[in-house]
């Protein structure tokens, strides 16, 4: 059976091995993945930018961006509630 050791003990041993490569597992790059983009027809793009106007965004994927996120937020929570409900019936 392992002793459980404290964080300060095993701050201790990881600062008492900085220096040992051995003992450390190999680097992990990371890269930063790339945004989606989306194609809209160019008909929808006009209104959408029309609409932007109206509520003085000046960068129109901005505004799209909330509005997108705002539609997604009100479909989570329906979909939770359908689930709900769908739950609490087949549990009577």
């Amino acid at each position: 059976m392992k002793k459980k050791l404290s964080e300060k003990a095993i701050d201790n041993i990881v600062v008492s091995q900085t220096n040992n490569d051995s003992a450390w597992e190999k680097p992990i790059h990371v890269r930063k993945t790339k945004s989606a983009s989306l194609s809209i027809p160019a008909d929808l793009a006009g209104r959408a930018a029309f609409l932007a106007r109206l509520h003085r965004e000046t960068v129109i994927e901005e505004w799209l961006m909330r509005i997108i996120r705002e539609r997604i937020e009100i479909e989570e929570v329906a979909f939770k509630e359908a689930k709900r409900e769908i739950a609490s019936k087949s549990s009577v």
